[in-house]
């Protein structure tokens, strides 16, 4: 059997995720990448860093009301909706509301997604397929399933970026993976900069990088408040940091994992990356281990630790049997391809059920204000830029 596969993304992390997948389709299966427009779209630098190491061609940027036109000239079988929760809901109506046969629609989520989530099953009730990765979340996203009444169903893929790049032969990067939603305080995230700039002092054979997942002019999935770069800027100008004692860079993680001889996060799934490049690494606690700082998932991975063990340059190894619960499950516990062919066959024969639609959290006047960031992208930026500017001028 062969099939077309359209991807459509709306933010960097969802197209890595996406270009993974598609890079894991079925022999003689074709696809296509596209990127919707919207508050999030990614740069050009994050949009080649996203697709590092993948075989998917650069995708085409296109305003939503495209997607239509699109659809009608590449006929895909299965389109796969790697975008966040509104996103999804607002393309699954423009899909399903056109007339005649439909494709398979499938989502998803590009990480850890544990503690499950309603609201991310609601957004997405739609798809007929909704992938996640381990064991746990399955089991914890089926049972969402069966509670709302939704009837897609969950399937299990290997996270699709855990192939490490080829380590280099000096290992001297102490890569900290940056994560937008936590810590939020600026107290938090400067105790994690004067950490770093505290090892550099005691371990001048180890180098602290700051990943970013985007630079501070830079859009990324979830809106980063105060940005990493900038906080080192002002201890640097507070004297309590020497300048050059940390440095910040984008680009592919496994690149700088390639490199690295420790690595550290408060919550990221670049944690699961470094895992299986192999590198020893810390999950931060010192914030909390609870669903807020969504790094639930590490409890009993051996991998938790504090800011004073980053001092000390105190990394860990993780727990084989939390690994092969939690990300690491033997590939032919993988089910999410059979799922697809199955999918392509009931749309080709027209007998894909009729999809669930939940109510839109929040009600109509919320889907219609998301629906109109993801149309008019541009004067939302406009506006941003300039309520960012009369900030700047307010404060100055």
């Amino acid at each position: 059997m062969t099939a077309r596969v359209l991807a459509v993304a709306d933010s960097d992390s969802y197209l890595k995720w996406a270009a993974g997948l598609l890079d894991a389709l079925p022999p003689g299966w074709t696809a296509r990448t596209a990127v919707v427009r919207s508050p999030i779209t990614p740069s050009a630098s994050q949009i080649r860093a996203a697709l590092n190491g993948s075989m998917t061609a650069e995708p085409e940027v296109l305003p939503a009301r495209r997607l239509r036109r699109l659809l009608a000239w590449y006929e895909p079988d299965i389109v796969l909706l790697a975008c966040t929760g509104p996103v999804v809901e607002v393309l699954s109506g423009i899909i399903l509301d056109r007339a005649g046969p439909r494709p398979a629609l499938v989502s998803g989520l590009p990480g850890i997604s544990v503690p499950a989530s309603e609201k991310a099953w609601v957004f997405r009730s739609a798809a007929d397929l909704f992938i996640v990765h381990s064991h746990r979340e399955v089991a914890e996203f089926t049972e969402i399933a069966q509670t709302l009444g939704v009837r897609g169903t969950v399937g299990r893929a290997r996270l699709p970026f855990l192939d490490p790049a080829p380590p280099k032969p000096h290992r001297d990067r102490v890569v900290f993976a940056t994560q937008a939603k936590v810590p939020v305080g600026v107290d938090e995230r400067r105790r994690i900069l004067l950490s770093l700039a505290a090892l550099a002092e005691k371990r001048p054979d180890l180098r602290p990088v700051v990943k970013l997942r985007a630079r501070a002019d830079e859009q990324q999935t979830h809106r980063e408040l105060h940005h990493y770069e900038l906080l080192w800027r002002d201890l640097v100008a507070e004297g309590r940091a020497r300048d050059g004692a940390v440095t910040f860079d984008a680009g592919p993680m496994r690149e700088h994992l390639a490199h690295a001889a420790g690595f550290v996060t408060v919550s990221s799934t670049a944690a699961l990356e470094a895992i299986a490049a192999r590198v020893p690494l810390l999950v931060l606690s010192d914030f909390g281990v609870n669903a807020k700082m969504i790094n639930m998932v590490f409890e009993g991975s051996d991998c938790l630790g504090t800011l004073a063990d980053l001092e000390a340059g105190a990394f860990r190894t993780p727990d084989r049997a939390w690994c092969a619960a939690n990300y690491f499950h033997d590939p032919v516990d993988d089910d999410w391809t059979t799922h697809l062919s199955g999918l392509v066959a009931q749309a080709r024969s027209g007998g894909l059920p009729a999809p669930s639609r939940l109510p839109y959290p929040g009600g109509p006047r919320a889907r219609r204000r998301a629906r109109m960031r993801l149309e008019v992208p541009a004067a939302v930026e406009v506006i941003s830029a300039v309520r960012q500017a009369r900030q700047r001028t307010a404060g100055g």
